[in-house]
Protein backbone atom coordinates (compact mmCIF):
# COMPACT_ATOMS: atom_id res chain seq x y z
CA UNK A 1 0.00 0.00 0.00
CA UNK A 2 1.34 3.41 -0.97
CA UNK A 3 1.92 6.05 1.69
CA UNK A 4 0.93 9.67 1.19
CA UNK A 5 2.05 12.45 3.51
CA UNK A 6 -0.81 14.40 5.12
CA UNK A 7 -0.54 18.00 6.27
CA UNK A 8 -3.69 19.05 8.13
CA UNK A 9 -2.90 22.38 9.76
CA UNK A 10 -4.97 23.57 12.67
CA UNK A 11 -4.17 27.29 12.63
CA UNK A 12 -5.29 29.49 9.71
CA UNK A 13 -2.41 31.10 7.81
CA UNK A 14 -2.01 34.34 5.88
CA UNK A 15 -2.77 33.93 2.18
CA UNK A 16 0.79 34.56 1.01
CA UNK A 17 2.08 31.92 3.42
CA UNK A 18 -0.53 29.40 2.28
CA UNK A 19 0.63 29.83 -1.30
CA UNK A 20 4.27 29.49 -0.26
CA UNK A 21 3.55 26.20 1.53
CA UNK A 22 1.89 24.85 -1.60
CA UNK A 23 4.89 25.82 -3.74
CA UNK A 24 7.21 24.14 -1.24
CA UNK A 25 5.19 20.91 -1.50
CA UNK A 26 5.22 21.09 -5.30
CA UNK A 27 9.01 21.45 -5.23
CA UNK A 28 9.39 18.47 -2.88
CA UNK A 29 7.04 16.34 -5.00
CA UNK A 30 9.19 17.00 -8.08
CA UNK A 31 12.16 15.39 -6.32
CA UNK A 32 10.64 11.89 -6.34
CA UNK A 33 7.48 9.82 -6.63
CA UNK A 34 5.93 11.25 -3.48
CA UNK A 35 2.46 12.57 -2.85
CA UNK A 36 1.51 15.31 -0.38
CA UNK A 37 -2.10 15.96 0.62
CA UNK A 38 -2.81 19.16 2.54
CA UNK A 39 -5.92 20.70 4.11
CA UNK A 40 -5.77 24.31 5.27
CA UNK A 41 -7.63 27.55 5.94
CA UNK A 42 -7.08 31.28 5.74
CA UNK A 43 -6.33 33.86 8.43
CA UNK A 44 -8.61 36.47 6.84
CA UNK A 45 -10.73 36.80 3.70
CA UNK A 46 -8.37 36.58 0.72
CA UNK A 47 -8.88 36.93 -3.01
CA UNK A 48 -6.54 34.67 -4.98
CA UNK A 49 -5.85 35.47 -8.63
CA UNK A 50 -5.07 32.89 -11.28
CA UNK A 51 -1.46 32.95 -12.47
CA UNK A 52 -2.20 34.75 -15.74
CA UNK A 53 -5.00 37.07 -14.66
CA UNK A 54 -4.87 40.85 -14.98
CA UNK A 55 -5.46 41.99 -11.42
CA UNK A 56 -7.30 45.17 -12.50
CA UNK A 57 -9.78 43.19 -14.61
CA UNK A 58 -10.20 40.35 -12.10
CA UNK A 59 -10.60 42.03 -8.70
CA UNK A 60 -11.70 45.31 -7.14
CA UNK A 61 -8.48 46.27 -5.36
CA UNK A 62 -9.95 49.43 -3.82
CA UNK A 63 -12.77 47.43 -2.23
CA UNK A 64 -10.33 44.79 -0.98
CA UNK A 65 -8.02 47.37 0.60
CA UNK A 66 -10.90 49.27 2.21
CA UNK A 67 -12.39 46.10 3.69
CA UNK A 68 -9.29 44.29 4.93
CA UNK A 69 -9.31 41.61 2.23
CA UNK A 70 -5.91 40.28 1.21
CA UNK A 71 -5.00 39.67 -2.44
CA UNK A 72 -2.55 36.97 -3.56
CA UNK A 73 -1.61 35.41 -6.90
CA UNK A 74 -1.55 31.64 -7.24
CA UNK A 75 1.01 29.59 -9.15
CA UNK A 76 -1.96 27.83 -10.80
CA UNK A 77 -4.26 29.19 -13.48
CA UNK A 78 -7.99 29.74 -13.32
CA UNK A 79 -10.12 32.62 -12.14
CA UNK A 80 -10.34 34.75 -9.02
CA UNK A 81 -11.46 32.93 -5.85
CA UNK A 82 -12.55 34.46 -2.54
CA UNK A 83 -11.19 32.30 0.27
CA UNK A 84 -13.27 32.82 3.40
CA UNK A 85 -14.93 30.32 5.74
CA UNK A 86 -13.74 27.40 3.67
CA UNK A 87 -11.63 24.28 3.57
CA UNK A 88 -8.85 24.39 1.00
CA UNK A 89 -7.08 21.28 -0.21
CA UNK A 90 -3.87 20.84 -2.16
CA UNK A 91 -2.34 17.71 -3.63
CA UNK A 92 1.21 17.63 -5.01
CA UNK A 93 2.64 14.53 -6.66
CA UNK A 94 4.95 13.09 -9.30
CA UNK A 95 3.37 9.61 -9.14
CA UNK A 96 2.39 8.91 -12.76
CA UNK A 97 1.46 5.33 -11.90
CA UNK A 98 -1.43 6.65 -9.83
CA UNK A 99 -2.32 9.85 -11.66
CA UNK A 100 -1.05 9.29 -15.24
CA UNK A 101 0.91 12.11 -16.86
CA UNK A 102 -1.95 14.25 -18.18
CA UNK A 103 -3.72 17.19 -16.58
CA UNK A 104 -7.20 16.01 -17.58
CA UNK A 105 -6.82 12.50 -16.13
CA UNK A 106 -5.26 13.60 -12.85
CA UNK A 107 -7.79 16.42 -12.45
CA UNK A 108 -10.68 14.01 -12.96
CA UNK A 109 -9.25 11.44 -10.54
CA UNK A 110 -8.86 14.05 -7.81
CA UNK A 111 -12.42 15.26 -8.40
CA UNK A 112 -13.69 11.67 -8.01
CA UNK A 113 -11.80 11.35 -4.72
CA UNK A 114 -13.38 14.60 -3.53
CA UNK A 115 -16.80 13.23 -4.51
CA UNK A 116 -16.01 10.16 -2.39
CA UNK A 117 -15.30 12.46 0.56
CA UNK A 118 -18.59 14.29 -0.01
CA UNK A 119 -20.40 10.93 -0.10
CA UNK A 120 -18.92 10.13 3.32
CA UNK A 121 -20.57 13.36 4.51
CA UNK A 122 -23.90 12.17 3.14
CA UNK A 123 -23.85 14.28 -0.03
CA UNK A 124 -24.45 13.20 -3.61
CA UNK A 125 -22.16 15.05 -6.04
CA UNK A 126 -21.06 14.58 -9.64
CA UNK A 127 -18.50 15.73 -12.20
CA UNK A 128 -19.65 18.86 -14.03
CA UNK A 129 -19.94 18.92 -17.83
CA UNK A 130 -18.28 21.65 -19.92
CA UNK A 131 -18.97 25.22 -18.77
CA UNK A 132 -20.44 27.97 -21.02
CA UNK A 133 -18.03 29.64 -23.49
CA UNK A 134 -18.64 33.05 -21.86
CA UNK A 135 -17.27 31.69 -18.58
CA UNK A 136 -14.22 30.13 -20.23
CA UNK A 137 -13.28 33.33 -22.08
CA UNK A 138 -14.44 35.97 -19.61
CA UNK A 139 -13.40 37.34 -16.21
CA UNK A 140 -16.23 35.91 -14.12
CA UNK A 141 -15.21 34.61 -10.67
CA UNK A 142 -14.32 30.95 -10.29
CA UNK A 143 -17.64 30.10 -8.63
CA UNK A 144 -19.79 31.63 -11.38
CA UNK A 145 -20.00 28.20 -13.08
CA UNK A 146 -18.57 24.72 -12.59
CA UNK A 147 -15.80 24.02 -15.10
CA UNK A 148 -15.50 20.63 -16.80
CA UNK A 149 -14.75 17.83 -14.29
CA UNK A 150 -15.16 20.11 -11.29
CA UNK A 151 -17.59 18.99 -8.59
CA UNK A 152 -21.21 20.08 -8.40
CA UNK A 153 -24.22 19.30 -6.26
CA UNK A 154 -27.64 19.81 -7.80
CA UNK A 155 -26.14 21.79 -10.67
CA UNK A 156 -24.28 24.18 -8.36
CA UNK A 157 -20.54 24.31 -7.87
CA UNK A 158 -19.27 23.03 -4.52
CA UNK A 159 -15.51 22.81 -5.26
CA UNK A 160 -13.36 25.02 -7.49
CA UNK A 161 -9.91 23.69 -8.41
CA UNK A 162 -6.83 24.59 -10.46
CA UNK A 163 -3.69 22.67 -11.41
CA UNK A 164 -0.10 23.41 -12.43
CA UNK A 165 2.11 20.80 -14.13
CA UNK A 166 5.81 20.59 -14.87
CA UNK A 167 6.46 17.40 -16.79
CA UNK A 168 4.98 14.53 -14.79
CA UNK A 169 4.80 16.54 -11.56
CA UNK A 170 1.81 18.63 -10.57
CA UNK A 171 0.07 20.48 -7.83
CA UNK A 172 -3.68 20.92 -7.67
CA UNK A 173 -5.46 22.97 -5.06
CA UNK A 174 -9.07 23.89 -4.59
CA UNK A 175 -11.63 25.76 -2.52
CA UNK A 176 -14.52 24.07 -0.67
CA UNK A 177 -16.80 26.67 0.96
CA UNK A 178 -18.01 25.78 4.44
CA UNK A 179 -20.32 28.77 4.19
CA UNK A 180 -20.96 31.11 1.28
CA UNK A 181 -21.25 34.87 0.93
CA UNK A 182 -22.45 35.74 -2.56
CA UNK A 183 -22.54 39.46 -1.85
CA UNK A 184 -18.92 39.63 -0.70
CA UNK A 185 -17.72 37.55 -3.65
CA UNK A 186 -19.57 39.79 -6.10
CA UNK A 187 -18.05 42.87 -4.45
CA UNK A 188 -14.50 41.48 -4.66
CA UNK A 189 -14.59 39.99 -8.16
CA UNK A 190 -14.93 42.04 -11.31
CA UNK A 191 -16.81 40.52 -14.24
CA UNK A 192 -17.17 41.36 -17.91
CA UNK A 193 -20.62 39.71 -18.02
CA UNK A 194 -23.74 41.52 -16.85
CA UNK A 195 -25.40 38.32 -15.66
CA UNK A 196 -22.31 36.69 -14.13
CA UNK A 197 -23.63 36.15 -10.61
CA UNK A 198 -22.54 33.02 -8.80
CA UNK A 199 -23.80 29.48 -9.09
CA UNK A 200 -22.36 27.87 -5.99
CA UNK A 201 -23.33 26.09 -2.83
CA UNK A 202 -21.48 25.33 0.41
CA UNK A 203 -21.13 22.35 2.70
CA UNK A 204 -23.33 23.92 5.35
CA UNK A 205 -26.02 24.80 2.81
CA UNK A 206 -25.92 21.34 1.21
CA UNK A 207 -26.10 19.55 4.57
CA UNK A 208 -28.50 21.98 6.20
CA UNK A 209 -26.30 22.50 9.26
CA UNK A 210 -23.00 24.14 10.26
CA UNK A 211 -19.91 22.22 9.19
CA UNK A 212 -16.60 22.36 11.08
CA UNK A 213 -13.28 22.47 9.23
CA UNK A 214 -11.80 19.52 11.15
CA UNK A 215 -14.81 17.27 10.46
CA UNK A 216 -14.80 18.10 6.73
CA UNK A 217 -11.01 17.53 6.53
CA UNK A 218 -11.39 14.11 8.17
CA UNK A 219 -14.11 13.07 5.69
CA UNK A 220 -12.07 14.22 2.70
CA UNK A 221 -8.95 12.50 4.07
CA UNK A 222 -10.84 9.23 4.35
CA UNK A 223 -12.29 9.76 0.88
CA UNK A 224 -8.82 10.16 -0.67
CA UNK A 225 -7.47 7.19 1.30
CA UNK A 226 -10.31 4.89 0.21
CA UNK A 227 -10.52 6.07 -3.40
CA UNK A 228 -6.78 5.76 -4.10
CA UNK A 229 -6.14 2.84 -1.72
CA UNK A 230 -3.37 4.65 0.18
CA UNK A 231 -2.38 5.17 3.80
CA UNK A 232 -2.05 8.74 5.02
CA UNK A 233 0.81 9.54 7.40
CA UNK A 234 0.84 12.92 9.20
CA UNK A 235 3.68 15.28 8.33
CA UNK A 236 4.80 18.28 10.39
CA UNK A 237 7.30 20.90 9.26
CA UNK A 238 10.41 21.59 11.32
CA UNK A 239 12.02 25.02 11.79
CA UNK A 240 14.33 24.59 8.77
CA UNK A 241 11.39 23.84 6.47
CA UNK A 242 9.47 26.86 7.74
CA UNK A 243 12.49 29.06 7.02
CA UNK A 244 12.51 27.79 3.44
CA UNK A 245 8.78 28.47 3.16
CA UNK A 246 9.19 32.00 4.56
CA UNK A 247 11.84 32.60 1.89
CA UNK A 248 9.41 31.53 -0.86
CA UNK A 249 6.78 33.85 0.61
CA UNK A 250 9.17 36.82 0.69
CA UNK A 251 10.37 36.24 -2.87
CA UNK A 252 6.96 35.74 -4.42
CA UNK A 253 3.62 35.57 -2.68
CA UNK A 254 4.21 38.39 -0.21
CA UNK A 255 5.72 40.58 -2.94
CA UNK A 256 3.59 43.12 -4.83
CA UNK A 257 5.80 42.68 -7.92
CA UNK A 258 4.42 39.13 -8.18
CA UNK A 259 0.87 39.77 -6.98
CA UNK A 260 0.04 42.93 -8.94
CA UNK A 261 1.97 42.30 -12.15
CA UNK A 262 0.05 42.83 -15.38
Amino acid sequence: MKIWLLIAEGAPLQGSLNMAVDEYLFTRAREGARTFLRFYRWEKPTASLGYGQDVVRAADLDFCRANGIDVVRRMTGGKVVLHDKELTYSLASSDTETFTSTLRDSYQLISLALIKGLALMGLSARLAPASPPAYVRGTMPCFAFPARDEVEIGGRKIIGSAQKRTGASFIQHGSVPLEKDDALLNAVARSDAEDAGVNMTSLSEALGRPVAFDWAASRFSLGFSEFFGVRLEPLSFDAAVWQEIFGIEADRYGNDAWTLRR
